[in-house]
């Protein structure tokens, strides 16, 4: 740690404090003004009102009160500027494509499935089709529970478990609508998932999410690997628990039977997360995975970032990566989309940042947005997807999410990924069956306070000693020793089955 404060580029107008600081000392040559939390901002030069204030050479607000030399710098005289009106960014569709990388060769222990596919974990899953069928599918995977009944699996080495995912959603919507088509691909993208070797789905019969015609409108059909049944068939709850009971008890020789074996790097997909961010969030843990994304796409394999409201302001630097430019074009119908879909429901864009991301050092979603980019790395942009719609493309690819990071994980599982990577700077308590999730702390206090849930701590990037090269090529063979089984943190603690959160959009009837 050589200095008290970290300077990102010349032409900033802030610099971020690396530890608290106190009035009367000195960073980048003028005095402090009053107590500067840690990861917050401080002004290197006087700032009148109205003027863009830029940290990253980039414009995260616009000054509402004149702001001097060595003041802090946050939510009481930076705003979004909305007298300005939406401030222009040059999309430069394409302009920072470069060529594609030279491919390198690594491999990991995975499961292979007939289809070509590759599995990080071996599970079978409990799907509820309704909320009103929640309770049946948990007791089923109850049944199973490595911590209450043991034996169940016992001799079953290879399946990690046998998980319920349900939610809260399925009927009193639209039959034909956007929730609807979405709550239908969603569970779709997890009745097929590659880290599934089967699935049981288990509706009441009467809900709006009929198990038919979600088959029909999913291409999907029953088999050895995916049973479907109504409680209101079955005869009730006791015999409708017996029935999927039974049905898993089949699976479970089948599934066990397959072991793992080398696998490329090609087939690892990894779903990129930040909640809790903090004013280190954009120095130390989002960008040290961007260069652990980077690696991974120049071994042939795929990460999707996501949480558009969260990538808000900062869109031009993922456009000017663009491959093509309805790629580009895409993105920014999908930020338009976001900016009427907040109007109508009487909110704004700026409501993101949260409160614990004020508290850590973030003004303004514009702020935020930029650190939360530097997930992605400096590979091309080659796809974006609608929210659970399958990811085919291999490299950098964008799905259009929410920021909620449960929701957001449970989009992009259901569209392949099979692994997550969360980094976070206020702390996180998060896991998502059936993809292994690996969490990433920004900051040194965080990982000694809550080191039990963090599985690296990024925060040396901050303290001094510790390059974003270095680290990301720690957090890539983290990756794919998670791909290989080992436990991650969240799943230790049995985290995942909470956590699936399809998005809900439209009236509730």
């Amino acid at each position: 740690m050589s200095t008290p404060f970290i300077r990102l580029h010349p032409s900033d107008d802030v610099v971020i404090a690396r530890a608290q600081l106190m009035s009367g000392s000195t960073v980048d040559g003028v005095a402090v003004r009053g107590l500067i939390p840690p990861g917050h901002k401080i002004a290197t030069r006087a700032i009148a009102v109205g003027e863009p204030v830029r940290r990253y050479n980039q414009i995260i607000g616009f000054a509402h009160q004149p702001i001097a030399p060595g003041e802090h710098v946050h939510t009481h005289n930076l705003n979004m500027g909305a007298e300005k009106g939406n401030f222009e960014r040059d999309y430069a569709i394409g302009q920072d494509v470069k060529p594609e990388p030279v491919r390198q060769q690594a491999s990991f222990m995975g499961y292979k499935r007939s289809d070509g596919r590759v599995a990080t974990r071996n599970y079978i899953g409990v799907l509820s089709s309704v909320n009103c069928s929640a309770t049946a599918a948990r007791a089923i995977a109850d049944h199973f529970s490595k911590r209450n009944n043991p034996a169940a699996l016992a001799n079953f080495p290879n399946v990690d478990g046998v998980v319920a995912l349900t939610h809260g959603t399925g009927c009193g919507m639209d039959t034909e609508g956007m929730g609807m088509q979405l709550l239908e691909r969603t569970l779709a993208g997890y009745a097929t998932h590659a880290n599934f070797w089967g699935v049981v789905v288990v509706g009441l019969g009467c809900e709006s999410n009929q198990i038919n015609t979600w088959l029909a409108h999913s291409s999907l059909r029953e088999g050895d690997t995916l049973k479907v049944f109504n409680i209101q068939d079955t005869g009730g709850t006791r015999l409708t628990v017996e029935k999927g009971i039974q049905l898993i008890q089949e699976m479970l020789p089948r599934a066990n039977a397959i072991t793992r074996e080398p696998c490329s790097a090609e087939h690892i997909t990894v779903g990129l997360q930040c909640g809790g961010s903090d004013g280190y969030s954009g120095i130390s843990a989002n960008p040290a995975l961007g260069a652990a994304v980077d690696l991974l796409v120049q071994h042939g394999g795929t990460a999707i970032l996501s949480e558009t409201p969260e990538i808000y302001g900062a869109e031009h630097l993922l456009t000017r990566r663009a491959v093509k430019p309805e790629v580009a074009n895409k993105l920014i119908e999908r930020i338009r989309w976001w900016e009427n879909y907040t109007a109508i429901n009487g909110g704004e864009m700026n409501n993101n940042p949260s409160p614990g991301n004020k508290a850590g050092g973030l003004t303004t979603i514009l702020e935020k947005s930029l650190g939360a980019v530097a997930k992605g790395g400096t590979s091309n942009l080659q796809a974006v997807y609608e929210y659970a719609e399958p990811v085919t493309a291999k490299g950098f690819v964008y799905m259009d999410t929410p920021g909620y990071d449960p929701v957001s994980a449970t989009g992009q599982v259901a569209g392949g990924a099979n692994l997550i990577c969360f980094t976070t700077g206020r702390g996180s308590a998060y896991g998502c069956a059936p993809s292994p999730s690996l969490k990433f702390s920004t900051n040194t206090a965080l990982w000694k306070k809550q080191e039990e849930d963090m599985d690296l701590n990024c925060g040396e990037i901050v303290d001094g000693g510790v390059s974003i090269a270095e680290m990301g090529q720690r957090i890539f063979d983290m990756i794919l020793a998670a791909a290989s089984g080992e436990p991650t943190k969240s799943e230790r603690h049995g985290y995942g089955q909470n956590e699936f959160v399809p998005w809900q959009v439209g009236a509730v009837m």
